[in-house]
């Protein structure tokens, strides 16, 4: 076990005492990885895909209404002119939440439910690509993370993704980063149940062996950080530098800026 210090203060639990923490369960895109370029390119991809097949299949209801698809759907994504809102969907959703946010602006614009989730399975379809197993894509993982996994592993703290990316996506990334032997576990959108739920917390838990209470989480959402405070999980960490700008975090949660704010001590060290 060991106890973590951010900026040299012991995180503690409830009763104001240092915890022991046997394991650390991160969130991925914006916490282990900067993921920003590579979701960029992918919501753009998205809307281009989008609107491009509407003018095939509908052109005079696009010509009418595809500007009006294409906000609807850079909205709904969080997606700005060089960046992404770190509380928009596409960085904070899963695929199935982006999916069907597409369908509903296609609905929108005027397609049945039918047709507007067909159109946009199509789209994800052409676009998966940019993201996951076999991107062109590669991000990178944050500043000062190798030090501080390496840190948590010579005390004998387990690593483990929490994340609403797929497994393949997760995978692909932590050998990217030559961190594949340093996480033990993840759980991934393609279990269940998934993030925000905390049974997903506790589902990871067990797939450790050890009990949320003996656990730490660090993420870069709210959704992430109340999920752990109501999974039980005792220190709870926002992570702050993932993206180009800042995530709104609730200032209820204590954050960090670099992984070198946080050290690991050995019990009784």
């Amino acid at each position: 076990m060991a106890q973590l210090f951010l900026r040299g203060q012991p995180l503690t639990d409830e009763t104001g005492l240092p915890h022991q923490i046997e394991a650390v369960l991160f969130d991925k895109d914006g916490t282990l990885s900067f993921s920003e370029p590579m979701l960029h390119a992918l919501a753009r991809a998205r809307v281009l895909g989008a609107t491009q097949l509407l003018a095939q299949s509908h052109p005079e209801l696009a010509a009418a209404r595809g500007d009006e698809l294409a906000g609807l759907l850079g909205r709904a994504y969080g997606l700005g002119e060089q960046a992404i809102d770190p509380a928009g969907a596409t960085a904070v959703g899963s695929r199935l939440h982006n999916l069907i946010s597409t369908a509903t602006a296609l609905a929108q614009v005027g397609l049945g439910w039918p047709e507007a989730l067909a159109l946009s399975e199509s789209v994800f379809a052409a676009t998966d690509r940019l993201h996951g197993q076999g991107s062109q894509w590669r991000p990178m993982a944050t500043p000062g993370l190798h030090d501080l996994v390496e840190a948590l592993g010579n005390a004998s703290v387990a690593c483990a993704v929490i994340s609403n990316d797929n497994g393949a996506g997760i995978a692909a990334f932590l050998a990217s980063a030559n961190l594949t032997c340093q996480f033990k576990a993840h759980w991934s959108a393609d279990q269940t149940p998934r993030k925000p739920d905390p049974a997903a917390v506790h589902a990871l838990c067990a797939s450790l062996g050890v009990a949320p209470t003996s656990c730490a989480l660090i993420g870069d959402a709210n959704s992430d950080l109340r999920m752990a405070k109501q999974a039980g999980v005792p220190v709870v960490i926002g992570y702050t530098s993932g993206w180009s700008s800042t995530p709104p975090l609730d200032p209820c949660f204590p954050c960090l800026s670099h992984w070198n704010e946080l050290e690991v001590r050995i019990s009784g060290a």
